[in-house]
């Protein structure tokens, strides 16, 4: 948590947002108790209990409701404040938040955002990945990043990274058991490695060829809710994975995974990182997106 000297203020918040002090102290960067902590230093100091806690549930009390209410747009203004006075600051330094998914870091971790923190030591990145698209104004952060057609309309958005595409790929040993698929019905066959969502669906694999979508409901022996162990078992000769191409890239350059049904995987939405307008931005924010519009040029 920045120590801006709101840190009081942007945890009541947090906790109100999230309705959760595990969840708002994972936002904060802080432990649990230093969270609770701090909530109970500012009810003592303020005189009221502002938060009902159980062990399942966090609610605001009706003067925690009242509180957040006429809190909220001071503490933005007071931020919005320091942004401005931080803005005149022409060296890039402080905290840039940034919220994605866990592909898209990938994707422009090593290029963009590793690129950017060896240029400017003095900035710290705080990069949350979260499947579920949240709204970065509220939830406190500088920037998002999205598939472009996910960005909302009210955003500024900067395309970023290469061509996108899924990739369905299995190990040479696999294939010389089992035979490839020639084309997406072929999957219902084959040992297929199954993807949980973050809202709990299982991944359909997607297809499309000849402008016409397909969608398969695949089977096999294990379902998984990362790419990376997803991975672990397409090497490992277990089954066929659908992965995000950058995910398995370097594995189908060095012959360890073979990429099987390429034609029906067309290029995806690209990446864009996103942000709201800003009348002064500072210099490590402007420096970012200087770096992004640069990133595909």
């Amino acid at each position: 948590m920045a120590g801006d000297g709101l840190s009081e203020f942007d945890a009541v918040l947090a906790i109100a947002r999230r309705g959760s002090f595990r969840a708002a102290a994972l936002e904060l960067g802080i432990s649990a108790t230093a969270l609770s902590n701090l909530i109970g230093k500012l009810e003592r100091r303020v005189g009221v209990r502002l938060f009902n806690r159980t062990t399942r549930s966090v609610s605001l009390t009706d003067a925690g409701q009242t509180f957040v209410e006429q809190i909220r747009p001071a503490v933005r203004t007071l931020h919005d404040a320091m942004s401005v006075a931080r803005s005149q600051v022409e060296t890039p330094l402080g905290t840039l938040r940034i919220n994605a998914f866990a592909a898209g870091a990938r994707e422009v971790l090593r290029p963009l955002l590793l690129k950017f923190l060896r240029r400017y030591p003095q900035v710290h990145i705080d990069l949350v990945t979260e499947g579920r698209i949240v709204d970065i104004v509220d939830a406190g952060f500088d920037l998002g990043l999205r598939s472009a057609d996910l960005v909302p309309s009210d955003m500024i958005a900067i395309p970023v990274g290469p061509p996108r595409s899924f990739a369905v790929v299995g190990s040479p040993t696999y294939f010389e058991a089992n035979g490839e698929p020639r084309v997406p019905p072929d999957l219902m066959r084959h040992a297929c490695l199954r993807i949980r969502l973050p809202n709990g669906a299982l991944h359909r694999w997607q297809f499309q060829k000849g402008g016409e979508p397909l969608h398969i409901d695949v089977d096999g022996p294990i379902t998984l809710d990362e790419a990376s162990l997803a991975r672990i078992a397409a090497l490992d000769h277990l089954g066929i994975g659908y992965f995000m191409a950058s995910d398995v890239r370097e594995d189908i350059e060095a012959g360890r995974l073979v990429r099987v049904l390429q034609d029906w995987t067309p290029p995806l939405a690209p990446l864009s990182l996103y942000y709201p307008s800003r009348r002064n931005p500072s210099a490590a924010f402007k420096a970012l997106i200087g770096m992004a519009r640069d990133f595909n040029a």
